[in-house]
């Protein structure tokens, strides 16, 4: 993976919204982009169980070709985007040009770039988007307009109604070719599946590395949705060779995999490590909050397939024709389970990326300046982590680390 590509997906985090409002908390790109593909995922699980064809793969390269989108925009607000689309097609065709070529010498993956380009021509009317995608981006873009919703309707709480007032006329407008979709009309209605939602929003309030100060600073939220980009690039380069639904498990299980935080907290890792039964112990009982206080709140169409996702995050394993979780080793994964039909997953990557976010997070912080014994210690540690010439999921760690901060 380019370091450069993964710095720049980084500055995500530092994007602010909303900044001419008045903001009782971090509002973030890269938490938008979380809390946008779960609202997607939740909405598409509904349609699905309504006979519907949902392409994942479609909308997990669509949520990361926007934030790429984002990142290279910054602050030009959408509908300002929307104007200049409507009124200045020539140069809206331009600027989408820029935001290629901003790109072009970061994303060595020419495969990549080239659905980059697709996506991007496809968003602006250059290219028409094949009907077999249609379900899916409605889905996604109804989980687009009602995260910006949920914003709005948190930060309402500290606005004067006079600012908010065509904001929200506007967003109520937006919102409503997305009411024939089940999934939507239950978030907008306040049954359990928003409950469920206001779960996982905590995690956008929760601070990694909260005893110490840092440079960006970043949520629980923010970070999930970043090793599911990273566990996504990652995969490519290092098995190009995986089954679609693999690559579809790796995304959403690296966007789960702190899920457990939401009704647990941030337990840090030096005191899960403090005796060698801890971590089980903890492990044990994050699985016991998250039947009691999560479980109820998800649908059916969704619930065991996220309990796949979150339970045992870290391991690499398949669902037998009994749907009994089996832990199998990497190789294993390549020759005899790359299939749909075994529901494989790539929980090592996972942790490769989940551990490579937070040695970004220590690194850039102590690069800008902003150090602490927590976060020297926090990077070293992750350095150590991996043995020289140790290779997991085809990648030799200790190796691509080192080269990730040099």
């Amino acid at each position: 993976m380019d370091k450069k590509l993964a710095l720049k997906i980084f500055e995500g985090f530092s994007i602010q919204r909303w900044n001419d409002l008045v903001r009782p908390f971090e509002l973030v790109e890269m938490d938008k982009a979380g809390e946008k593909m779960i609202l997607a995922y939740i909405i598409g699980k509904y349609e699905e169980k309504n006979g519907k064809k949902i392409d994942w793969n479609w909308m997990i390269y669509a949520s990361v070709f926007d934030l790429l989108k984002k990142i290279a925009l910054c602050d030009i607000k959408a509908p300002v985007q929307q104007m200049l689309k409507r009124e200045f097609p020539q140069e809206y065709m331009r600027l989408n040009e820029w935001v290629l070529n901003q790109y072009k010498s970061l994303i060595t993956d020419e495969e990549l770039f080239s659905k980059f380009t697709i996506y991007i021509g496809q968003k602006a009317g250059s290219f028409s988007l094949p009907q077999d995608f249609k379900n899916s981006l409605h889905v996604y873009s109804a989980a687009h307009k009602y995260s910006t919703m949920r914003e709005l309707e948190m930060i309402s709480l500290v606005n004067e109604k006079e600012r908010l007032s065509a904001i929200q006329n506007q967003l109520n407008r937006e919102i409503q070719p997305y009411l024939d979709l089940e999934g939507l009309q239950k978030l907008i209605t306040h049954q359990k599946d928003f409950d469920f939602i206001l779960k996982i929003e905590q995690l956008r309030f929760q601070t990694r590395w909260n005893q110490t100060p840092r440079i960006p600073q970043t949520s629980v939220l923010g970070h999930c949705f970043y090793v599911a980009v990273m566990t996504l690039l990652l995969g490519r380069e290092s098995n190009p060779n995986m089954c679609e639904k693999r690559v579809i498990n790796n995304f959403f299980s690296a966007l789960f995999h702190d899920l457990p935080e939401s009704v647990t907290r941030d337990i840090i890792s030096p005191v899960k490590q403090a005796t060698d039964d801890l971590p089980k112990i903890v492990k044990k009982i994050e699985d016991e909050i998250v039947n009691k206080e999560l479980v109820p709140f998800m649908d059916k169409s969704f619930c065991n397939e996220v309990m796949y996702f979150t339970s045992d995050e870290f391991s690499d394993r398949i669902t037998d024709s009994k749907g009994k979780v089996v832990h199998v080793s990497y190789d294993e994964l390549n020759s005899k389970y790359n299939d749909e039909k075994f529901n494989p997953v790539d929980g090592r990557l996972v942790r490769i990326c989940d551990h490579l976010s937070a040695l970004m997070e220590a690194d850039i912080s102590i690069k800008h300046g902003i150090t602490s014994y927590h976060l020297t210690e926090g990077r070293e540690g992750i350095l150590n982590h991996y043995k020289k010439g140790e290779i997991i999921s085809g990648i030799d760690v200790n190796e691509f680390y080192h080269r990730m901060i040099q």
